[in-house]
């Protein structure tokens, strides 16, 4: 079972047993928000305009079963600088900047930016960090040389007030996406010359999604554009079609600043040398289920269902379905990964740290508990053996109250809500991938005991990560 990855132990007096050369490949992260599992034309949704991102897809490897731990922003940022799970940092839900000003990533986390830091890359996070607002979160105390952005999550996607290379916090004119790609492209020239890792994270396609630029927004301000499960009862139908098209140009706006990045690498002649990931924070629901937004979903009805449980008003429905935890995910590595190639094995979050100092060349000296594995044996060709199986937790707390907790194997999805006794869900993924029959209270002989033993996994998952939860268990 995937509990953790323990790196080895070589030397106590560094950080790492190897400096970058210039041989050493540079990374270029690209990381999006609220990005829906679909929502790149090369995953199979014709809706969506992306031609530079679909590069990545087809150039390199897609991974079909890439997901999160948690379908949230903060909790899942969390998990991927870490590879630990966010309730370890007492980090359940994202952060709101208003109310939790203290909340934030403690300062003694161990962050695969760091290692990549001491090994002698230059380091940069342009974009959205949501890891707490106070300057012991800021991202230069956790291996980045460069900040500019924004450190509280949200801003507009024009015109935002964000913090400056400068460390000044002040309204900067463009559009969001734009100005943070702007920053990795100088970053990029600056650089050329010795081993770069650049997280490049975008706010969109966050809501709000308007407004963009009017190359984005023009192939969609007329579209009927297709939308799922159009027959669910109540579905405000033209509301989905609104924020459909919304939706679309806040992808396409993305795109479009993900080809000036590819083309720089090309213009530069770095290509060949720079390894470039595209992934998201969590996915997204655009319809799906009768609602919108991710693991903290709210009904998009025109009359709600009655209220079911306390804490959980009418209008939320809080999910760990795979449409909030899917992300669309592509490696492109020259030289090691064939263009075009296609795996299926269950990834997550969590196996970034370790994957990509494995890219890198860069052995931990100490020992680093992490919960994530190192993924490189399977893009590699060396194995094709891994655990299917991911575990999730959500504890939400703004807009309602829950405390779930899950498993998704292959061929079976298991959720918990702690908070709430009798809220269960277990779905037959095989036979029902949209999660729509809800199998928890069956009296099939086959459905308890598929239930009994998906408990059993949550329980002893629970047990060795030292959930605090485990005493609410059933």
């Amino acid at each position: 079972m995937k509990y953790k990855f323990i790196l080895s132990l070589f030397l106590l007096c560094v950080i790492v047993t190897r400096l970058v050369s210039a041989e050493q490949p540079n990374i270029v992260f690209i990381y999006t928000d609220d990005q829906a599992p679909f929502a790149v034309n090369a995953a199979g949704d014709n809706r969506f305009i992306t031609p530079n991102i679909d590069k990545i897809f087809h150039g390199g490897a897609h991974l079909t079963n890439s997901f999160v731990t948690t379908p949230v922003c903060s909790p899942s940022r969390v998990g991927l600088i870490s590879s630990r799970y966010a309730f370890e940092f007492g980090i359940t839900d994202w952060i709101n900047p208003g109310a939790e000003k203290q909340l934030g990533l403690p300062a003694d986390t161990v962050t695969f930016p760091q290692l990549f830091q001491a090994a002698g890359y230059q380091t940069a996070l342009f974009g959205k960090w949501h890891l707490g607002i106070q300057d012991h979160h800021h991202p230069t105390k956790f291996g980045y040389h460069q900040f500019a952005g924004i450190r509280s999550g949200g801003c507009p996607p024009k015109d935002p007030v964000m913090e400056t290379l400068a460390g000044e916090t002040k309204k900067v004119l463009g559009y969001t996406c734009d100005i943070f790609t702007d920053h990795a492209l100088e970053f990029i020239e600056s650089n050329q010359s010795k081993p770069f890792l650049l997280s490049l994270h975008f706010r969109a396609p966050h809501s709000a999604w308007l407004p963009v630029r009017p190359e984005d927004w023009e192939p969609f301000k007329d579209l009927d554009p297709e939308i799922p499960n159009p027959d669910f009862p109540n579905l405000n139908v033209e509301l989905v079609k609104k924020r459909t098209r919304e939706y679309l140009a806040a992808v396409k706006s993305v795109d479009r600043n993900v080809g000036r990045v590819l083309d720089l690498l090309d213009a530069l002649k770095l290509a060949a040398n720079t390894i470039v990931v595209f992934t998201s924070d969590h996915g997204y629901n655009l319809g799906e289920h009768g609602t919108w937004f991710k693991g903290n979903a709210i009904r998009i009805l025109n009359v709600n269902p009655p209220k079911q449980w306390d804490d959980i008003p009418a209008q939320r429905r809080p999910n760990l379905w795979d449409t909030s935890l899917r992300v669309p995910t592509a490696i492109r590595w020259p030289g090691t990964i064939d263009p075009g190639t296609v795996f299926d094995q269950t990834f997550s979050n969590l196996d970034w740290f370790p994957t990509l100092l494995a890219m890198a060349g860069i052995k931990p000296s100490r020992r680093l508990e992490l919960r994530g594995e190192d993924f490189t044996p399977v893009l590699t060709g060396n194995t094709r053996r891994w655990d299917p199986d991911i575990y999730l937790q959500y504890s939400m707390k703004h807009g309602a109250t829950t405390h779930m907790r899950g498993v998704r194997t292959p061929d079976w999805k298991l959720m918990i809500d702690l908070q709430h006794q009798g809220r269960v869900e277990m779905f037959d993924l095989r036979n029902d991938p949209q999660e729509r029959v809800n199998l928890a209270n069956s009296d099939s002989t086959n459905h308890k005991e598929q239930l009994k033993r998906l408990q059993e996994m949550v329980r002893t998952h629970m047990q060795s990560t030292d959930d605090p939860l485990l005493k609410m268990f059933p």
